[in-house]
């Protein structure tokens, strides 16, 4: 196996290794995962064949479940629960998501207390080395029981049903298995509810949602610091004996942050003496305050999103040293729900505060820099119009941040009466983060644009660097200009991580 490869070993995947799956690094299941697997296909092979009724083997599902399915129809069961299941509509969902989401029911399957086939499981492994990827619409799913349409189109495509993509090529799903090497799988008893039961496309959408936010996050810090510094802001209010008192563990981080970005700085030590101002805004003074609560709360849901990402979440579970075959609720997404709404309110906090600190960089009653940044105000309007955007940005992620956990509508004629809604509180993640690396491009510019009017002095070695990678991509804006490409170029600077890797090591973030 390539030392590029990651060894999912369910129940110990990292958050880094889940990270580096949605980045497109080659998976590989733990070989030590067969024997269990096998054990729980041999308890459904042995319940079959006593004929004993038991949901989800022999029964039919939801509020059918009273109905006794006969053997000779157990495997057209399995196929037509596929079939019934793949309704969802709405775009497909992003394809670095579907390889996460495969990944996750992999693992969640290689447990063995889903009742699936070693070779079933084959397959999907097989689909996630040979770049098999079905195509999932990604509206369909509320949370309960499981994320049903979308994982059932991704089953769909293990049965020859439906399209996937193989190496960049839509297809039909038939065509791409062939083109693998890869044939079809009959599904057996258990194994198409297994493979629709489970919280795998939720989980998949908000942890794709939490490494973008983790990344905004961390240019922010630089962004803030940034600004700061244009707007010759004090760097007291990071002091470490403030933020002791308060005790909260991001809060204190992100104020040694702050300190370490601004360490150094000659405009900062330019205006240490005889400033006449007191205090600076709050988007600069309270920097500690916000992103620290909002590192504390990404964090936490980084947690229960591990603790997910590793878990089972099938219905029913297979325990096959007693034969067991016991009917819960795993497939009840409202942990994954719960931190997504988190992870919402966290995001549109940061892009608020930042959105903030280029507000006030562009008003120069609170500034002292020119008018809307530029040097020529009222022939040129400098940075007038991205403010405006960077206010629309924040604006539409103030809307979707309402939470969605806190809605239910009942299911499956009552007998499913209350979900999470972590389908789509987890989907609206992706495009919250891309909202708010926007919003701290545009603050990035400004920052920068806010500094160069101090020269010849200098910030700190940390944030010259950020500037000089800045710079790389977009000029100093001496006049107006057609802006587009700027924003997009800055945006590209924040969600790729190229920020916070100028700054150097130090930012905090997710733990491991």
């Amino acid at each position: 196996m390539s030392t590029s490869t990651i060894l999912l070993r369910p129940g110990l995947v990292s958050l880094a290794q889940w990270r580096a799956v949605l980045g497109g690094t080659p998976v590989a299941l733990d070989p030590a995962t067969r024997e269990g697997v096998a054990r729980g296909a041999d308890a459904v092979a042995a319940i079959v064949l006593r004929g004993d009724p038991v949901y989800g083997i022999n029964t039919g599902f939801g509020k059918l479940a009273s109905v006794r399915i006969g053997d000779g129809d157990l495997a057209l069961l399995q196929r037509n629960i596929v079939l019934s299941h793949a309704a969802g509509v709405g775009d497909p969902m992003p394809l670095p998501q579907v390889r996460l989401m495969l990944a996750l029911k992999l693992a969640s399957l290689a447990q063995g207390a889903s009742g699936i086939r070693p070779a079933t499981l084959v397959l999907l492994e097989s689909m996630l080395r040979l770049d098999v990827l079905p195509v999932v619409p990604a509206q369909g799913s509320v949370g309960a029981s499981g994320d049903l349409a979308p994982l059932a189109h991704m089953a769909a495509a293990m049965i020859g049903v439906g399209e996937a993509v193989h190496r960049g090529e839509r297809m039909p799903a038939a065509d791409a298995l062939r083109r693998a090497g890869l044939e079809p799988v009959t599904l057996a008893a258990k194994e198409g509810l297994a493979l629709l039961n489970g919280t795998q496309f939720s989980t998949a959408c908000a942890l794709a949602g939490l490494f973008a936010i983790e990344d905004v996050f961390r240019a922010a810090l630089v962004s803030g610091a940034l600004s700061t510094e244009a707007a010759r802001g004090t760097d007291t209010p990071f002091d470490p004996r403030i933020h002791a008192l308060r005790r909260h563990r991001g809060q204190r981080e992100v104020a040694a942050a702050l300190r370490a970005l601004m360490h150094g700085s000659a405009i900062r030590a330019s205006h240490r003496d005889d400033d006449p101002r007191v205090q600076d805004p709050y988007c600069l003074r309270c920097q500690p305050q916000v992103m620290g609560a909002a590192l504390d709360v990404m964090r936490q849901a980084a947690s229960t999103l591990a603790d997910e990402a590793n878990g089972v979440s099938d219905n029913p579970l297979v325990f096959a040293d007693t034969g067991e075959v016991l009917s819960g609720g795993n497939f009840h997404a409202e942990p994954v729900a719960f931190a997504a709404d988190m992870l919402a309110m966290a995001v549109c906090e940061i892009g608020s505060l930042s959105e903030r600190r280029t507000a006030m960089l562009v008003d120069a009653s609170l500034s002292g820099l020119p008018a809307f940044l530029t040097s020529d105000a009222g022939l040129n309007s400098g940075f007038m119009i991205p403010q405006v955007t960077a206010a629309a940005l924040v604006s539409e992620n103030k809307q979707q941040a309402y939470p969605a956990s806190v809605d239910s509508i009942p299911t499956s004629a009552n007998q499913e009466d209350h979900v999470s809604m972590a389908a789509h509180g987890a989907r609206r993640l992706s495009r919250m983060a891309a909202n708010a690396a926007g919003v701290v491009g545009i603050e990035l510019l400004a920052a920068a644009q806010g500094c160069d009017f101090h020269a010849p002095l200098r910030s700190s070695t940390a944030l010259e660097a950020v500037r000089a990678r800045i710079r790389d991509v977009v000029p100093a804006m001496r006049e107006d200009r057609y802006l587009h490409p700027d924003l997009r170029a800055a945006t590209s600077l924040v969600q790729g991580g190229a920020i916070a890797a100028a700054a150097g090591d130090g930012l905090p973030g997710l733990d491991p």
